[in-house]
């Protein structure tokens, strides 16, 4: 009985607050993530950076301060500087905000695709400015409703796209640093809806832990299922939860709603703004606050890693 009412008072906090996560929000981030003017975010480029410093104002104006001495978590790829955007919401209990809740995407591109109708502009609105906007919406909900006892890292990764490596630096950065660090979700893919009879998002490495269970529990649905080809093209190793799985051995995975069968565009020029569907969006987020605030408040480490591969 203690478990259905907790569920109903986080539902009914979320739907009581005043800054609910809007479709408004959402569009406007992704108009400007998504554009043309930032030429595909590609890392190193001129486009990424404008990307950077919106997410640094974004972070900013909604009072998520820099974890580091900036926002910026810098590395180096040849003669390539890439930037991870790193922003945390202390969590409001005396011990467990000691305990670190990650969620991230990954906000570059591929900068450049194959020309159609005269545009070569990857913009990656689906991949990955999506999921960079739900760490952004989810970390702006946080650093204003406070409801979080542990703290909370947003993680925005650069130069996924040239193979995990800003995570990586990331993840390996946080080992050395001993931070405490209980989950984590990476955010891959969230802007378009799967068919009805599928459930809303899958979970890469599903097996691999009960994070689903857990989240499950505290949206009061299942919103997070299981997808036989995340696990048939080992979705799991090929995203920005990796490292921080590999590195800080703890549950980490990749949240997509894109399953190879519902968006034909694919690090294509028309993975644009105009293909979004931002009641998806919304929905999904909606879903996903009830969710993450369970887990961030429990008081015990429900979410745990089972002894069984993908």
């Amino acid at each position: 009985m203690k478990k259905y009412l907790l569920i109903i008072v986080v539902v009914l906090c979320y739907s009581c607050s005043s800054n609910k996560i809007t479709e408004d929000s959402i569009r406007k981030s992704m108009e400007y993530l998504a554009s043309d003017e930032l030429a595909g975010r590609a890392t190193g480029t001129e486009g990424i950076e404008k990307a950077a410093v919106y997410i640094e104002k974004y972070f900013k104006s909604n009072n998520i301060k820099p974890y580091f001495e900036t926002y910026r978590d810098s590395f180096q790829l040849g003669e390539i500087t890439g930037y991870n955007i790193v922003g945390v919401i202390e969590g409001n209990d005396p011990k467990l905000k000691d305990e670190f809740v990650i969620l991230g995407g990954h906000y570059d591109h591929i900068g450049k695709g194959k020309e159609v109708d005269g545009d070569s502009i990857a913009n990656g609105a689906n991949d990955d400015a999506s999921g960079t906007i739900a760490a952004m919406e989810f970390g702006r909900y946080f650093s204003k409703s406070k409801t979080n006892k542990r703290s909370i890292l947003i993680t925005l990764y650069a130069a996924e796209e040239m193979g995990l490596k800003g995570s990586a630096h990331l993840a390996k950065r946080l080992k050395d640093e001993n931070l405490n660090a209980y989950t984590m979700i990476n955010f891959e893919m969230i802007g378009v809806p799967r068919a009805k009879e599928e459930s809303m998002a899958y979970m890469s490495g599903y097996d691999m832990s009960n994070f689903a269970t857990v989240l499950n529990k505290y949206a009061g649905e299942e919103v997070i299922g299981f997808f036989p080809k995340a696990k048939e093209y080992q979705l799991f190793y090929r995203s920005d939860n990796f490292p921080f799985y590999k590195e800080l051995n703890i549950p980490a995975h990749a949240i997509s709603t894109f399953d190879f069968t519902n968006f034909d565009y694919y690090h294509h020029v028309d993975d644009e703004a105009d293909k979004m569907d931002y009641v998806h969006m919304k929905n999904f987020m909606d879903k996903m606050v009830p969710a993450l605030e369970g887990m961030v408040n429990a008081e015990t480490k429900e979410v745990v890693l089972k002894e069984k591969d993908e």
